[in-house]
């Protein structure tokens, strides 16, 4: 006769220690867990509610500037270290960690245009409606000493804006020119024109350092290579560009913030199409930069709002507003990728955190394995309905909201006037201009 026995081993079921999690035997045999799919389903709609009620992104106000905040910088070396610049000709040096300011410096007589820092951190650069161009240490004078520029160079014109090659001893000015200087000379090694407006905004691209773009006051965006000291293409649009910012991890890649509204996002091998037109805003764009991975943006609005756009959406995916926020003029994404700065007319640099929702301070592995799980459901059921319904929901000001109203009536009369327009001609007399290419004037080469 056969006797069957229970063999069991007791490490799969018995604890080490007391603090051990204990251990539950799973069969994942599907037929056995029929109603898993609905489960998951509640479990994603939870995690996206829990999401909203969470999503409070604003983190902090600095204040202590006595005119509206113009330009903003980042510190290349360290992540609490900011600088602003503001409408009286004041440079603030801030520390983000204890948000308070932490050495003041009277710069320039009028607006503070442009701030950049140098790419080793050791000091920065700022230009002024004084016409000039002025290098101070990124420490603070000593004891004793008066706080002065460590150089100091005097321009013809206004100059509108700084920028600094990443890698080599040289800055870019624009004003009604492009100059490239060395910062060892008072002269500009070179200077690159094309057209004779006035030029708002210059940048060096991070990885193709030689590279550079401009943008003017008469639609024009310009593209210069620094080997060749030449203009290599231009795109005019419809109307103005404030400014422009490249895509720190795609070298050819550039996003623009325009008058009308909208920000386009071109490759500089094709300038004829936008890869992207991102049209939430209803106002002016302002400002625009990159966040250091490359994936997402922030632009800064005349309508008092920030935005958050993924590079592939049309959409944008937050908006960030409060009551007292003003016309935002500057703003930019810190380096390690989790905060937001925004300088606005009404005197303020606010702090904000890039994902709304995000717990702040160190996780511990059961939230952060919990935080995976409820992100892979989100991403999981992201189009039913409901969850898509809730996780796009944001509250917004009255005026933003009524504006959008108002544009999409105008956008729909204008499709309905093409559509009539093309059903009442002649086949062939009409042409169809694509969304993307609507706004592209010419490209000049």
């Amino acid at each position: 006769m056969k006797v069957k026995m229970l063999s069991r081993n007791p490490d799969t079921y018995v604890r080490e220690t007391k603090l051990d999690l204990q251990k539950v035997p799973r069969n994942y045999d599907p037929t056995l867990h029929p109603f898993e799919v609905p489960r998951e389903y509640v479990r994603a709609l939870n995690a996206t509610k829990l999401e909203r009620v969470f999503a409070k992104p604003f983190l902090a106000s600095l204040d202590g500037h006595r005119d509206g905040v113009n330009c903003l910088a980042k510190h290349p070396k360290s992540l609490a270290t900011v600088l602003s610049g503001a409408c009286d000709g004041e440079v603030k040096i801030w520390n983000l960690s204890q948000r308070k300011c932490i050495r003041t410096i009277q710069a320039h007589e009028g607006f503070v245009r442009g701030i950049c820092t140098r790419f080793c951190g050791t000091s920065f650069f700022t230009v002024g409606d004084d016409k000039t161009v002025k290098q101070w240490k990124m420490d603070g004078p000593g004891y004793g000493e008066e706080e002065e520029p460590l150089h100091t160079i005097l321009g013809k014109t206004v100059y509108t804006g700084i920028d600094h090659h990443w890698k080599e001893p040289l800055f870019a000015t624009c004003g009604q020119q492009v100059d490239i200087w060395d910062e060892q000379k008072t002269n500009p090694i070179c200077s690159m024109t094309w057209g004779f407006d006035s030029i708002s905004s210059v940048k060096f691209n991070p990885i193709e350092t030689f590279l550079l773009g401009s943008c003017a006051s008469d639609r024009n965006i310009v593209l210069y290579d620094m080997r060749q000291a030449t203009p290599l293409k231009k795109v005019i649009l419809d109307m103005r560009t404030n400014t422009i910012c490249w895509n720190p991890m795609e070298a050819f890649i550039f996003t623009a913030a325009n008058e009308d509204y909208n920000l386009y996002t071109f490759d500089m091998r094709a300038l004829d199409t936008p890869v992207m037109v991102h049209m939430d805003h209803v106002s002016a764009v302002l400002d625009v930069d990159y966040s250091p991975t490359g994936k997402e943006f922030v632009s800064a609005s005349f309508d008092k709002s920030i935005r958050i756009f993924p590079v592939a959406r049309s959409q944008s995916r937050e908006v960030y507003h409060t009551k007292r926020m003003q016309h935002v003029i500057c703003v930019k994404w810190t380096s390690d990728n989790k905060y937001i700065m925004c300088g606005s007319d009404e005197m303020n640099i606010r702090l904000w955190k890039a994902n709304a929702s995000e717990k702040l301070g160190v996780l511990t592995s059961r939230e952060k394995a919990a935080k995976d799980y409820n992100q892979k459901l989100k991403e999981k059921f992201q189009h039913y309905p409901h969850i898509k319904r809730i996780s796009r929901h944001r509250h917004l000001p009255k005026s933003i909201y009524s504006q959008i109203q108002e544009q999409r009536i105008m956008k729909e009369a204008r499709r309905r006037k093409e559509v009539n327009r093309l059903k009442h001609s002649k086949p062939g007399s009409v042409s169809i201009v694509s969304k993307k290419k609507k706004h592209i004037v010419a490209v000049v080469k």
